[in-house]
């Protein structure tokens, strides 16, 4: 029987250097579960609570030896003999023992690297590929990347205040041929912008970070890459872009404004929801734009309910810090015809029970989903097991440079291969 002999937590860095937190369960069985969690920089305020020690006399504050410890003592001794192959049993005891909301007394990321570890530890005792293991029917769709090739917002220091500009290889015939598509996309951008004298350093999550005039320019480049490369804008890759628009809302005056020359004490312009809207829907006019993500606030539902109603119907309007992969809020979002898409972020909600229940009420009610990674990453490639498990069709993993982003499609091509002639690939938002 894979009973929970042992579980023990490490306190380990992701991709920007900051602490993180990785899990081994060993079972009476032998087998054996590894799950590290990831961190964003960007975060909602209705995520889960992710444990920082906030000593700053280390890591700045960062550490994470507190969700370790509760890890090695609190949850190991909790859950020792549990079962790994009842992954919701053991999801339920964390969040009944933890007694919070927000998972703030335990920590999400404490919670959910045992949680991932488990399920890695029963894929292992039942020698099935994980995505099989959480799979609830026949699992053979590979998803459509959103590859980030120019970075911006909090997750560069440069000029742009949108956060990701990313592209889609929609057409491509298979997931392996979207990876290269992508990859010959990334490369001629570097030409690009090394020819203009750009800088081709990367961002958090391996774009490009120029500091270029305006979010047209960067989508400029873009399109001048895709067509460099030797593809049809919008037939066969078309663009997705991230605002991450909560870090330029202002609370007292309810305005978005120009955050980065606001930060520089530059002249900044400001919109209402309803400019913010009027200037995407101008853009999608203008660029092959198919998807937009945390286009306003997060408590600006109002603001979204006139977007969707504007933009709905054309262009996918995917919730991040609007639902954070939290069931209640997605219900809000449904009875209020708010956005049409939800980002998939597991250690939003801290469990993959949890993840796994947002996405089947999604799809349930029609929303799309899209899996996600974080801006600091590490090795793991959980998410790519869930996207293929959960048939969600969608991935945002970074760009095609970092090790920590690759990895995940590294792990899509393996799965991909080991379906042989059964993969699917599509890269239609549905």
């Amino acid at each position: 029987m894979p009973k929970i002999i042992d579980i023990q937590a490490l306190e380990i860095l992701d991709s920007r250097g900051n602490p993180t937190i990785a899990t081994t369960i060993t079972t009476s069985s032998g087998a054996v579960g590894k799950a590290a969690v990831p961190s964003g920089a960007s975060t909602g305020e209705h995520e889960a609570v992710e444990l920082r020690d906030g000593d700053v006399k280390r890591y700045n504050g960062q550490g994470v030896q507190k969700a370790v410890a509760n890890v090695n003592t609190i949850l190991g001794k909790h859950l020792h003999g549990m079962d790994v192959r009842e992954l919701e049993q053991i999801d339920h005891a964390m969040i009944t023992l933890d007694g919070t909301e927000n998972k703030r007394h335990l920590g999400a990321n404490a919670i959910l690297s045992v949680s991932l570890a488990a399920a890695h530890a029963k894929a292992s005792f039942e020698k099935t590929p994980l995505y099989k293991v959480l799979s609830t029917g026949a699992s053979t769709t590979l998803p459509c990347p959103m590859m980030n090739i120019i970075n911006g917002g909090k997750h560069a220091d440069n000029s742009l205040d949108f956060q990701e500009f990313m592209i889609r290889p929609k057409n491509a015939p298979s997931f392996k041929e979207a990876v290269r598509w992508g990859c010959e996309v990334f490369h001629a951008l570097k030409e690009l912008l090394r020819k203009k004298n750009f800088a081709t350093s990367v961002g958090d999550e391996g774009g490009f970070a120029p500091s270029l005039q305006s979010n047209t320019q960067a989508l400029d480049y873009i399109i001048a890459a895709i067509e460099s490369a030797g593809y049809k804008p919008g037939e066969d890759i078309s663009i997705a872009l991230d605002l991450a628009a909560s870090e330029f809302f202002e609370k007292e005056s309810g305005l978005y404004f120009e955050m980065k020359k606001r930060h520089a004490k530059q002249r900044a312009c400001t919109f209402t929801s309803q400019e913010i809207t009027e200037e995407l829907h101008s853009l999608a006019k203008k660029y092959p734009i198919d998807s937009i993500e945390d286009g306003l606030d997060e408590n600006d539902w109002k603001g979204w309910q006139y977007m969707t109603r504007k933009l709905g119907g054309e262009i996918q309007l995917v919730g991040d810090d609007l639902f954070v992969t939290n069931p209640t809020f997605l219900k809000k979002g449904i009875s209020s015809n708010t956005a049409n898409a939800i980002l998939i972020k597991p250690n939003q909600i801290g469990t993959l029970t949890e993840t796994l229940q947002t996405i089947q009420l999604a799809h349930k009610h029609g929303y799309r989903t899209v899996i996600s990674h974080r801006s600091g990453e590490t090795a793991d490639t959980t998410i790519a097991d869930i996207a293929v498990a959960t048939k969600s069709g969608q991935i945002k993993t970074g760009s095609l440079s970092r090790s920590d982003r690759t990895a995940k499609y590294n792990r899509l091509l393996e799965i991909e291969q080991q379906l042989g002639k059964q993969a699917q690939f599509t890269g239609k938002i549905r």
